[in-house]
């Protein structure tokens, strides 16, 4: 049996094309260029477990075919990772079960107070999540196979974010500017290592090319796949300048991992 990881979305916080039509650098003939706001998905078993929630959610849920969610993972609060929480409703009239939802404290906090609804009942309507506290790992057992997600906190800007390492094997950090150098020794040597790569310049909150490339010397996976990129990265011309081992990611991207 394999793990499968899909990439839902591999765009920046407007997505590319913005909602304004602008592209930037990006060749829209390529549809590897139209990308949606970051989720990503894990398929276990029968199981299909979402990071993030992002405003593009219902169309790439439809888009790969996903009829059923079993657990939400957010890596933090940040609108492009969260707004999409209400197309979570479906999953749970499903079954008539609320779908686990893990958070650390500050998004649970914002996830209770923006989205109050979804974990409290109201108005007549049922609450279709059920919040938890996020640990430093968690482990969940499908048809006798076992996976386990660890959380690792790491910097985004001004604020913490968060990278879940799958099986110690693949590694996925949508939004973030900084890896504390004592988790270097569990990212070492992954089999995939799926990173923010937003653009050639220097930002704030986000890794841009440069110091990926810097981290992939460091940290040596087999194969890193870039993710949250913005309409400044134009696939095949970011394509044609990066080493074999390196690659930009794509919505619908999917790797597989022996379990």
């Amino acid at each position: 049996m394999s793990l499968k990881f899909v990439i839902l979305g591999s765009g920046s916080s407007m997505g590319v094309p913005r909602a304004d039509g602008y592209s930037g650098d990006c060749d829209l003939k390529n549809k590897k260029n139209f990308r949606t706001r970051c989720s990503a998905l894990i398929k276990f078993n029968d199981q299909n477990i979402l990071i993030d929630t992002s405003p593009d959610l219902r169309s790439q849920l439809l888009k790969n075919k996903i009829k059923s969610i079993s657990k939400v993972f957010y890596t933090h609060p940040h609108a492009d990772q969260t707004h999409g929480i209400n197309d979570l409703r479906p999953f749970f009239l499903i079954n008539k079960k609320q779908i686990p939802v893990y958070a650390d404290s500050n998004t649970k906090k914002y996830l209770f107070s923006t989205f109050k609804y979804c974990f409290k009942a109201s108005y007549g309507y049922p609450s279709t999540l059920n919040i938890n506290s996020l640990k430093k790992e968690h482990q969940f057992t499908n048809k006798k196979k076992k996976i386990k997600i660890e959380s690792i906190p790491v910097q985004h800007g001004k604020i913490k974010s968060i990278c879940y390492l799958i099986n110690n094997k693949l590694a996925y950090a949508s939004d973030i500017s900084l890896f504390f150098k004592k988790d270097y020794k569990k990212l070492k040597n992954l089999e995939y290592f799926i990173i923010d790569c937003l653009w050639y310049r220097n930002h704030s909150a986000h890794f841009n090319l440069d110091q990926v490339l810097e981290l992939v010397k460091i940290l040596t996976p087999r194969k890193t796949i870039l993710t949250n990129m913005h309409s400044d990265l134009d696939y095949a011309k970011l394509k044609k300048r990066l080493p074999k081992n390196i690659i930009p990611g794509f919505d619908g991207m999917t790797v597989s991992l022996k379990n």
